[in-house]
C-alpha cells in the first residue's frame, strides 16, 4: 500500500478546502501582482528546464509564484517535476529524497516517481522521509501544478536540503542532470525559495534610514543577478558575503548546475515582489519567479 503524506500547511499557507483553494489559486493568477491571466498548456518555443518559485503563504507569495507556473504552462508544461526545497525544520538527513508514496493536497494526490527518486538515492542524497514530514517548501508547490495539470497525469520527486554549501549543491545538481538526461518524458527542476527575510521578525535589521522593503530589494538584486548569470557558485558566495537571508540558495544552486549540464543557457526574471506589498510593516520577505531554459 502506498504511503500517504498528508498536507501539513493546508489551512495555514493555503486553503484546506478544494473549492476555496481553487478560488485562491485563480485569484493569485488574476490579481495585480500576478500574470492577470489563467494558465493554459500550450506548446511554446522555450524548453523550460528549471524554475525558481517562492513558498510563503499564498496571500503573500502566491501571485509571484504564478508567473513561473504560467510561463511553464505556455511552454509545454511537463510530466515529471523534481522539486528542491530547503529544510526549515532541521529534522532528518542533511539531504534527503522521499522515494515512494503519494503526497496529498486538497486538490488530490500526486505520486512520487519512484524510478527517478531511487536513481537519485546515492552519494550525498539519503532516502529519508523524516525531513519531509513537516517541511512546507515543497508541499506548497503541488497545488499550483495540480491546478494547471487538471486531468493530465503528473508525478514528482521531493528533495529536501539541510546542507546548502556549494559543494553539496553542485553534487546534487550533477546527479540530477545525469538522471534527467535519460528520461524520455519532459522533466522540470523546481527550486523552492524565498529571498531576503528582513526586519524585526527575522533579526536582520536594515541600516538606519533604509525602509525594510528597500533593503530586501537591494539584497535580493545581488542574488538574482547571479542567478541571471547562471552562476551557482557566485550565487552562494554572494549570499554568504552579503548576509543575504535567502532560505533556499542551495536548491537554486543545484537547479542551476543541473540545468546548465542539460543545455540551459538563459535565466529570466519573470517577477519580483515582497510581502511588504501585501502587509507593510517592520518586516519583509522577498519573492522572485525565474525561469531557466
Amino acid at each position: 500500500m502506498n504511503k500517504i503524506r498528508i498536507p501539513i500547511v493546508a489551512g495555514q499557507f493555503y486553503e484546506a478546502r478544494r473549492d476555496a483553494l481553487e478560488d485562491r489559486i485563480k485569484e493569485c493568477f488574476l490579481e495585480e501582482r500576478g500574470p492577470q491571466t489563467l494558465p493554459e498548456i500550450r506548446q511554446g518555443k522555450k524548453n523550460i528546464l528549471g524554475l525558481v518559485v517562492p513558498h510563503a503563504g499564498y496571500i503573500y507569495s502566491g501571485a509571484i509564484a504564478t508567473h513561473s507556473y504560467n510561463f511553464l504552462a505556455k511552454n509545454g508544461f511537463a510530466e515529471n517535476f523534481i522539486i528542491l526545497g530547503p529544510n526549515h525544520t532541521g529534522m532528518g538527513s542533511g539531504v534527503s529524497v522521499m522515494t515512494s508514496g503519494i503526497w496529498e493536497t486538497p486538490l488530490g494526490e500526486v505520486p512520487i516517481n519512484q524510478d527517478i527518486a531511487k536513481q537519485l538515492t546515492k552519494g550525498i542524497i539519503d532516502d529519508d522521509e523524516i525531513s519531509h514530514a513537516h517541511e512546507h517548501s515543497i508541499e506548497v508547490q503541488l497545488p499550483f501544478l495540480q491546478y494547471i495539470a487538471k486531468n493530465k497525469k503528473i508525478c514528482f520527486v521531493p528533495i529536501c536540503m539541510g546542507m546548502q554549501d556549494y559543494a553539496t549543491s553542485k553534487e546534487i545538481g550533477e546527479m540530477i542532470a545525469e538522471v534527467v538526461k535519460n528520461i524520455k518524458e519532459k522533466t522540470v527542476i523546481i527550486a523552492s525559495t524565498d529571498f531576503s527575510h528582513a526586519g524585526f521578525n527575522y533579526s536582520s535589521m536594515p541600516p538606519e534610514g533604509i525602509r525594510v522593503d528597500d533593503y530586501a530589494k537591494k539584497q535580493d538584486k545581488l542574488a538574482i543577478n547571479k542567478i541571471l548569470d547562471m552562476d551557482p557558485e557566485g550565487l552562494i558566495k554572494t549570499v554568504h558575503e552579503n548576509n543575504i537571508t535567502m532560505c533556499g540558495y542551495g536548491p537554486v544552486g543545484a537547479m542551476l548546475t543541473a540545468c546548465s549540464l542539460l543545455g540551459a543557457t538563459h535565466a529570466e526574471l519573470l517577477k519580483y515582489g515582497t510581502s511588504y506589498e501585501v502587509h507593510p510593516g517592520n518586516s519583509c520577505v522577498g519573492y522572485a519567479a525565474l525561469s531557466v531554459y
